[in-house]
């Protein structure tokens, strides 16, 4: 008799089961748990600080509110010295232009006849608006006026909300043929062919400009460096007397360098003799002994 053919069984094949990972021992975390937290801790610290930045844009806001009345008053309690300032300086000739040929910036700006036209000028005076953040106003005044009409010449600088600057300034009314605005354009022509067509740096033509990008710059030196106290640059002093004492001091230390060397040379000449004479007497006495 034949075999029997084997019978297979019903249950599925046996497969091995997957070796999960241990589990961490109590106390110990996963390294990707340990990233969740640091970028949980990071977020949190962010929105903190940003909460701080707050309260510190707060206070600033506060502070500056605060600084804006104090100036306001101030300047309200600065204004009768400046009077009697103005009233002191009209008394010295010549005050103001000095002033702004002495210093640095502003020179830079003045031609000859710039100089010529702001010796008539009298008094300087620079006015914060009310509120001093929105802008100031820059008050020429002249007695006698070769050049122009008026007697007053007036420029303002404004900031609007967006703190964009502007500027405005008085109609020069100039008298015939002194018109220095022309004049100044005419040198630049010659000096520049090229240039021509581009607008001359001189005090005038800045003073009546308004798209110049540096003019408000000029005008905050004037405001914060010249105003609060023209003196100083008054009584700058002579750079060619400084440099004419310091040539005369050079010649005064070469005529004594010269001296010495005189001296020197007379010691010398001194030594000399008295190896000359040491030599005769020499002589003599072997003469003596023959």
């Amino acid at each position: 008799m034949g075999r029997a053919p084997k019978r297979q069984s019903s249950l599925p094949p046996q497969t091995k089961k997957p070796r999960l990972p241990p589990a961490p021992k109590p106390g110990q975390t996963s390294t990707s748990q340990h990233l969740h937290k640091g970028e949980k801790e990071q977020q949190e610290a962010t929105e903190h600080i940003d909460e701080v930045q707050n309260e510190i844009d707060r206070l600033n806001e506060q502070a500056s509110e605060e600084i804006l009345k104090v100036e306001q008053k101030y300047n309200k309690l600065r204004q009768p010295f400046f009077q009697k300032r103005s009233e002191l300086i009209a008394k010295i000739p010549n005050l103001g232009v000095t002033t702004f040929v002495n210093h640095p910036q502003v020179s830079a700006l003045l031609g000859e006849e710039d100089e010529e036209a702001l010796r008539y000028l009298t008094r300087l005076e620079v006015t914060e608006f009310e509120d001093v953040k929105s802008g100031y106003r820059i008050d020429l005044y002249f007695d006698e006026k070769p050049y122009f009409e008026n007697k007053v010449l007036s420029k303002e600088f404004h900031l609007n909300e967006s703190g964009d600057p502007s500027s405005r300034s008085t109609e020069i009314k100039w008298k015939s043929g002194k018109d220095l605005t022309k004049r100044s354009r005419q040198t630049q022509n010659k000096a520049s062919r090229k240039r021509q067509h581009e607008e001359p740096e001189s005090f005038v033509t800045w003073f009546t400009g308004h798209s110049d990008a540096g003019a408000g710059e000029r005008g905050e030196v004037i405001k914060d460096d010249i105003w609060p106290n023209p003196l100083q640059y008054y009584l700058v002093p002579d750079m060619d007397d400084e440099e004419g004492e310091g040539e005369e001091e050079d010649d005064d230390d070469e005529e004594e360098e010269g001296l010495e060397d005189i001296d020197e040379g007379d010691e010398d000449e001194g030594e000399e003799d008295e190896d000359d004479d040491e030599g005769e007497e020499g002589e003599e006495d072997e003469g003596e002994d023959d």
